[in-house]
């Protein structure tokens, strides 16, 4: 086990946008979400001005190394961006190996990644992000190659020859990522085929997605309480209690400050959210910081350029950890608002209603009609009976006379057939 120690520079304008306590909280969380990771402490490191070359001043310094070297610590991870002069400084000074906020995640995001796409993703952000520490980070990049021109010059320094070497590995990894996405996209216009539409469950990581998306469909998609424990996104076609088959789409957990190679390298991944009929925003709503959690998935989703049009719900699951008296209060105020619904994912409370919000949603209004039903349109009839459409059917001399509830969309679906 390797020992850490967690840092979280609490910079000046940092504590306007969300308490320091609460985001070394956080920062340790993604720590443990590290196998084989010890964090033997943490803390909040004040930070006035942040020094170029140190990140922290000397005093500082000089007391964290004492603490460092007490607890035997092995891996110091500093939740905010560290810059290559400042890594290469503190490493030095405090004998530690140091990682960054982008440093850790991506170490996470490595261990979790189980699709190709995933692989490929972590990859090119791993590299994307190791190019920018190529900058005066170790000094054996300066030396120099010969020059192989007539005039001889000054030949190419190591650091251009590797950061040549990580520009044709990016170029590589993005042409296979293009082949796994044109597969994605492939597999994404089959499913438009498919009339069920899609419910795209979205949140903050850890607030709960994957439980439910396992109550919902059986599966046994990993669901831990831990950061990120679901990396790939996971789709399966699910009969609701109402009755309505939709697809049911698990995406990868949204977090504050994410790093913009990772933004980039998984676009692809949240795209699913971008085809969903319904999406379904999860909530811890026992987490003390909920509302800044909520206003950074609503940023992100934004930055995909997700449609203001599409049907949004707002889920505030993990009722069943409020002590009784606020849990009844919570509810109260969800009956007040528009679109929400307390719920535990756990134990299943309140998930009905939501599931008939959500049913709602997708069927808009509903109308009752009869059809006629011609013997050879066997895969018309089929097709309505899956949706759960049909109220009432009776054969005749011409064909099944079959009534149904539809909305318009499932009418133009059918009428499509």
């Amino acid at each position: 086990m390797t020992r850490a120690w967690v840092l979280h520079p609490d910079i000046r304008s940092d504590r306007d946008r969300r308490d320091a306590e609460m985001a070394l909280e956080e920062a340790v969380s993604l720590a443990v979400a590290i196998p084989d990771l010890e964090v033997v402490g943490s803390a909040v490191v004040p930070v006035r001005d942040p020094h170029p070359g140190h990140l922290f001043g000397t005093g500082k310094i000089e007391e964290l190394k004492t603490l460092f070297q007490e607890a035997e610590v092995e891996l110091v991870l500093v939740d905010g961006p560290v810059s290559p002069v400042q890594q290469r400084n503190l490493e030095k000074q405090w004998k530690v190996k140091l990682l960054d906020r982008t440093g850790l995640i991506l170490e996470i995001f490595s261990d979790r990644a189980a699709t190709r796409e995933g692989v490929l993703q972590v990859e090119m952000a791993a590299l994307s992000y190791q190019r920018t520490r190529l900058v005066r980070a170790w000094t054996h990049l300066e030396r120099q190659r010969g020059g192989l021109g007539f005039v001889g010059g000054p030949g190419e320094t190591q650091i251009e020859a590797d950061r040549r070497a990580i520009d044709e590995q990016l170029v590589r990894l993005r042409r296979q990522l293009d082949r796994v996405v044109k597969t994605r996209d492939l597999h994404r216009k089959a499913r438009a085929k498919v009339p069920f539409p899609i419910v795209a469950l979205v949140g903050y990581t850890n607030a709960g997605k994957s439980t439910l998306f396992n109550r919902l469909t059986g599966a046994e998609v990993m669901a831990k309480d831990m950061l990120f424990a679901t990396l790939d996104p996971t789709m399966r076609a699910v009969r609701l209690p109402t009755g309505i088959e939709v697809i049911l789409s698990d995406t990868v957990g949204f977090i504050s400050d994410l790093p913009t190679e990772l933004v980039a390298a998984f676009r692809a991944t949240l795209e699913e959210v971008l085809a969903a009929d319904v999406v379904v925003h999860v909530r811890d709503i026992s987490h003390p910081n909920t509302e800044e959690q909520s206003e950074d998935v609503e940023t992100i989703l934004a930055s995909l350029g997700l449609d203001e049009e599409v049907p949004r719900i707002e889920v505030w699951n993990k009722i069943d950890r409020l002590h009784p008296d606020e849990r009844d209060a919570l509810l109260t105020r969800a009956e007040r608002e528009e679109q929400v619904y307390a719920v535990s994912a756990l134990t299943g409370d309140g998930l009905d209603v939501m599931l008939r919000a959500v049913t709602d949603l997708l069927q808009g209004e509903t109308v009752e009609e009869e059809l006629l039903l011609g013997f050879d349109e066997g895969r018309r009839r089929s097709w309505l009976f899956a949706k759960g459409l049909v109220t009432d059917e009776r054969q005749e001399e011409d064909g099944f006379v079959v009534r149904v509830r539809w909305s318009a969309k499932d009418r133009a679906q059918f009428q499509s057939l």
